[in-house]
């Protein structure tokens, strides 16, 4: 069976990466290796990396977030790729149903799952009150039904699974777009004009915290932020990409 690279990148979230890694070792049945790739923490995440035997990369400050997949994804071994937020919990069967999504078909490119938190149609109402309350009932809430598949024009970054033919042929996420935003639009832009679908794989679910971010949290310069990632989309494809929202 082939393995799977699970990318992780970290800006001082060790109490949430933690329990990324520990649902991600309860919940994921397939093979798997974890890559953290931290940039410049200085609340022990790297301590953490240590203790929990993962592979990891310590950056010496913040380089953002496409910069940090980047640098996971060439240390990858996967024949498959996910890019995972370090404030999420994945839930029962979260991979196996998104692998069973992203092999049906070959033009289906990435994939991303049902999720609390998030911009676009991967947001649903929430099943539980409690972590505990949601893995207590998410094999149940999502067992495998390939009838809640969706194909979409984009996918959020928070959590992506595609193939390494995918990453070979389209190349890394772009880096002019850090320290974030709008370079998951950018990356499903460019697998969708090479052709490939993106999918909501309906019967996958992972929890997103939000608001751990490797941005600023001042409203005002996010929003400036925001902005500039947009104009940088269109001047380069010639489309708003809030089109796709």
């Amino acid at each position: 069976m082939s393995l799977t690279s699970i990318i992780i990148p970290n800006y001082n979230g060790a109490n949430l990466l933690a329990g990324c890694i520990a649902s991600i070792r309860q919940y994921t049945t397939v093979p798997f290796e974890i890559i953290v790739v931290d940039n410049g923490s200085t609340d022990g995440s790297l301590s953490l990396c240590m203790r929990e035997k993962v592979k990891f990369l310590s950056l010496p400050d913040n380089r953002g977030f496409p910069q940090a997949c980047n640098l996971g994804l060439r240390m990858a071994s996967g024949e498959e790729l996910v890019l995972l937020n370090n404030d999420t919990v994945v839930t029962h069967g979260w991979l196996t149903h998104m692998q069973r999504c992203l092999r049906d078909d070959d033009s289906v490119g990435i994939v991303g799952p049902y999720t609390n938190y998030a911009s676009g149609r991967q947001q649903v109402e929430p099943f539980y009150q409690t972590i505990d309350e949601m893995h207590a009932s998410s094999a149940r809430q999502y067992a495998p039904d390939p009838s809640r598949w969706t194909s979409v024009d984009r996918l959020i970054g928070f959590c992506m699974l595609f193939p390494r033919a995918l990453y070979d042929r389209i190349g890394e996420l772009d880096e002019r777009f850090s320290p974030g935003h709008y370079e998951d639009d950018d990356y499903c832009y460019r697998a969708r004009t090479a052709g490939y679908r993106l999918m909501i794989a309906g019967d996958a679910y992972v929890h997103h915290y939000g608001g751990s971010s490797f941005l600023t949290r001042d409203p005002g310069q996010l929003e400036a932020l925001i902005e500039r990632n947009r104009r940088l989309f269109t001047e380069k494809w010639g489309v708003d990409p809030r089109a796709f929202h």
